[in-house]
């Protein structure tokens, strides 16, 4: 018997315009809705013919992705190919037995079934019985596509079934399919449509929920979209997390949110009342978690969303959480150096201070290293006023002699973005020595801030959007040029700015820059002023820290000023516990007393330890307490697992003594304040 045609969209406005019921008409603007998935949907096509590459499709993806529409589309595409499509969702399917054969049905009169099973993830636990006992039975023409949140199973890809089965992820849609989608759903403004689809990344979900809040709120969008379209937050949470997320874990949920990217000891140290190790694993079986890093980050949107949820149900939990992700990547910061400089702005809300340390980013670029191709494709691709004018003659010699000093930004299709030159006084290039904004700012560096950590930066250039104050590309070139000079954490960071760029004077005005306009620069282009950033005695890292204690409305006590006794807290404690080695981030505690950082920080391991000595009693319950303290937060070479199976209690109830034995120590120390 021949095969029907291929399938072919018929006029979505006539499929509506003809719905004779409700049902019909759902499903023809369902049908004029679906944008994209041109690769997903030439694998499927494929399979509708009598010998099909493979007979079993595994879906899989994070909530919100657009799993269900794409089976949705699937179902249509085979019906019009002359399969008969069986669409089933998991939620509603129970644990009765037989219930997922009366679901299926009887398919042995179906000459070319297409069995479709959505929110597969909820059946999981069927699996082994869908793959040896389910599917086996079913007539060999079946098509079986099977979606879910999490990718397949190794026994699909095993024992024969890698032959018939094929997995599909999903990720998210391109930026032209994602302005297709928004404009389908009645957004019409191109601004609007864009800063949707800036801000969706790639989300169907996201994209449908924006763009019918824009509907619904009068052609709105603003920058903080999920507190100016509140309904946003709830819609997302029940749509792609609800069922994931266990009120035990909003804590843990709460920390991967606030941060970049999380990890276990990030949550061992910022939530030291937790089994640490089984809520990163927990942390890592969620599926809209992926891999960030080393750690764990969330999808960008679902991120966002519980963000959103914590600021507006417990703003003071926020601030607190936010503090202590601070401490503990500064405290990281100082061991493993300035690449943690990323993670801690991502903690900063001022976004002048997000943009120039290169926290807002997009998603689309990447930074990369120098080419040798690079040197004539930059000078292809710049504006006529540098390509044409002195500025290039200047910046040729520096680009063809330090090219380990460059830094540049490619797109998804390796095309160049954008560059940035920097170097620091030990590793300029001699070109630099004579170039007219290197050579004076060297100088000045090397008088002024000799043996210090010192970063020049020569250019950043955005070659795709060169008029654009806030680019992704400038922002990406500014974190990859720190993280390209080989600084540890620099203490001074000399900066041109042009007095067009509004984005770089904002930037320069939130650290707090001097302008030093006696090293102002023409290089034929325009002044470039210089700015200089005198990040502290705790260097960039240290100046990051304190803006976000800033925004929090926290003030470290600088080292060389005696403090008034503050009030002590319970978290007070327990920070300063996790903290021992840290003599920076104890210089900083409430309990902290004298003038220096070293005094300081001494004071608070002296106040804590003679408050264990005194805060338990002889009996075996209370040394017990005591011990658990000693091993949990003063044995370095110990974990917590190996403390609590050493001391021969279970998990739980070593972390339960573990708080207790704090608090005691905490309680006795707030009498002292008292008295």
């Amino acid at each position: 018997m021949p095969l029907p045609p291929p399938h072919r969209p018929c006029d979505p406005a006539r499929l509506i315009t003809e719905s004779s019921t409700l049902a019909e008409r759902l499903a023809a603007l369902d049908a004029a809705r679906f944008v994209g998935r041109e690769r997903e949907l030439t694998l499927v096509d494929a399979l509708f013919t009598d010998d099909p590459p493979a007979h079993v499709v595994l879906v899989h993806g994070p909530g919100g992705i657009g799993k269900s529409t794409l089976l949705r589309e699937i179902a249509r595409r085979g019906a019009a190919r002359g399969w008969t499509p069986r669409l089933i969702d998991g939620r509603d399917l129970h644990a009765a037995p037989g219930d997922i054969e009366r679901a299926i049905g009887d398919l042995t009169g179906i000459e070319r079934p297409l069995l479709l099973i959505d929110t597969y993830e909820r059946i999981a636990a069927a699996d082994a019985w869908v793959r040896t006992r389910l599917l086996p039975s079913l007539p060999a023409r079946t098509i079986v596509v099977l979606a879910g949140r999490r990718p397949p199973d190794r026994a699909w890809l095993e024992g024969g079934w890698e032959r018939l089965a094929t997995p599909l992820p999903l990720t998210g849609l391109p930026a032209d399919a994602a302005n297709a989608l928004v404009r389908a759903r009645g957004v019409t403004d191109d601004e609007v449509a864009a800063r949707i689809v800036s801000w969706a990344h790639g989300s169907p979900l996201a994209l449908t929920l924006a763009a019918d809040a824009v509907q619904r709120d009068g052609g709105i969008w603003t920058d903080e979209p999920l507190r100016d379209h509140p309904d946003l937050v709830g819609w997302i949470l029940q749509r792609v997390a609800h069922e994931e997320l266990d009120a035990a874990d909003l804590d843990v949920i709460a920390v991967a949110a606030l941060a970049r990217s999380c990890d276990q000891r990030m949550l061992h140290d910022v939530l030291p009342d937790i089994d640490a190790e089984r809520a990163y694993a927990w942390l890592c079986h969620r599926s809209f978690a992926e891999r960030v890093g080393s750690g764990i980050g969330l999808h960008e949107i679902v991120r966002q969303a519980i963000h959103a949820d914590l600021h507006a149900r417990a703003p003071e939990r926020e601030r607190e959480l936010r503090r202590r992700i601070a401490d503990h990547l500064y405290a990281r910061g100082l061991r493993g150096g300035v690449r943690l400089i990323i993670d801690l702005v991502e903690l900063v809300e001022n976004p002048a201070v997000r943009w120039g340390f290169g926290a807002d980013g997009a998603t689309a670029y990447r930074a990369d290293l120098w080419r040798p191709d690079d040197l004539q494709r930059i000078h292809d691709e710049l504006p006529a006023r540098y390509a044409d004018g002195p500025w290039w003659t200047l910046t040729e010699p520096l680009l063809r002699q330090a090219p380990d000093r460059v830094v540049t930004v490619r797109d998804a299709a390796d095309a160049l973005c954008g560059f940035a030159l920097a170097v620091t006084p030990e590793n300029a290039p001699s070109a630099a020595e004579a170039d007219p904004l290197l050579g004076p700012w060297l100088a000045h560096a090397r008088h002024e801030h000799a043996g210090e950590q010192v970063l020049i930066w020569r250019d950043s250039l955005d070659l795709v959007a060169p008029g654009d104050f806030t680019s992704p590309v400038l922002s990406l070139l500014n974190s990859a040029a720190i993280l390209r000079s080989g600084l540890t954490n620099p203490r001074w960071s000399y900066i041109p700015v042009s007095p067009r760029n509004a984005a770089a004077l904002a930037f320069a005005d939130a650290v707090g820059a001097q302008h030093l306009a006696d090293l102002d620069v023409d290089l034929g282009d325009g002044v470039r002023q210089c700015h200089l950033i005198d990040h502290g005695e705790a260097g960039m890292l240290g100046g990051v820290r304190d803006a976000i204690y800033a925004e929090l409305g926290v003030v470290p006590q600088p080292p060389g000023r005696a403090a008034p006794t503050p009030h002590v807290t319970v978290d007070d404690v327990r920070d300063a516990f996790r903290a021992l080695d840290h003599p920076l981030v104890l210089a900083a505690s409430p309990l902290a007393r004298g003038t220096s950082t070293e005094e300081r920080a001494i004071s608070v391991r002296q106040l804590l330890l003679r408050a264990l000595d005194q805060a338990f009693g002889d009996s075996p319950d209370e040394q017990l307490l005591r011990a658990v303290l000693e091993r949990g937060y003063l044995d370095p070479s110990s974990s917590h697992e190996r403390a609590a199976h050493e001391l021969h209690v279970s998990r739980a109830t070593y972390f339960r003594r573990l708080r207790a034995a704090t608090r005691r120590v905490a309680e006795l120390l707030i009498a002292e304040q008292r008295t």
